[in-house]
């Protein structure tokens, strides 16, 4: 799938659903606030950028700091979305070799110990602050702070047309499926929350979501 591209096929298949689900001032609304909230994350985690490139840069130098993948975001457009570079760098070469120790169920790959992730990218896993780079994904629009996780382009393609529904709002750093037991759900209920999160999406519900994802952020050290 190229990048820009939108799968068409997909929108008319899920018209209905989208129509009897549209709330246009809301998403107006949590647009104003993702561009202010993201100006003002990168302003106060640009210390932060600079302490984990180097990191990166000690452990090896010739590896990028910021790792982009193709993802599937709105309607089933493509975006890069971008991380800090956690694993080496040939980890997607290496992903077909470890596809029968994925521990997830249906279009998702997760495995616990998986032996791509670096010294430093486990520690910033760990923390999620691998995925602070996405703060530049919602500036673009490409992602919200609060929306489906988007999949990749090899998941989407085994989607069914009931799973793509999950597509139909910009995708999120965090999410519902996020602050709801994450891997211990499966694909199925992954999307299922999704849905639901579509259906009643509110303001009020996202800053809920946040501010649960910020417990989960902090507490214990750990990260989502």
């Amino acid at each position: 799938m190229s990048m820009e591209k939108t799968d068409f096929k997909f929108a008319e298949q899920v018209l209905n659903y989208r129509e009897s689900h549209e709330k246009p001032l809301h998403d107006k609304v949590w647009r104003i606030f993702d561009l202010i909230a993201a100006i003002i994350a990168l302003v106060i985690s640009f210390p932060v950028f600079l302490v984990i490139s180097v990191m990166i840069k000690l452990e090896n130098w010739k590896a990028p700091i910021f790792f982009k993948q193709e993802r599937v975001g709105k309607d089933g457009k493509t975006f890069y979305m971008y991380k800090f570079r956690s694993m080496y760098v040939d980890a997607e070469a290496q992903l077909a070799k470890l596809q029968a120790q994925n521990e997830m169920d249906g279009h998702m790959f997760k495995m616990k110990d998986d032996p791509r992730i670096t010294s430093v990218g486990k520690w910033i896993r760990k923390t999620s602050l691998d995925e602070f780079p996405q703060f530049i994904n919602i500036l673009k629009g490409d992602m919200s702070f609060v929306g489906p996780r988007p999949p990749l382009t090899t998941e989407y393609a085994s989607y069914t047309n009931y799973d793509k529904k999950r597509l139909l709002v910009t995708p999120g750093c965090t999410g519902l499926w996020q602050v709801s037991g994450r891997n211990n759900l499966s694909f199925k209920e992954m999307v299922e929350l999704d849905l639901e999160y579509i259906e009643t999406r509110t303001i009020r519900f996202n800053i809920k979501i946040l501010l649960m994802t910020f417990k989960e952020f902090t507490s214990k050290g750990n990260g989502m």
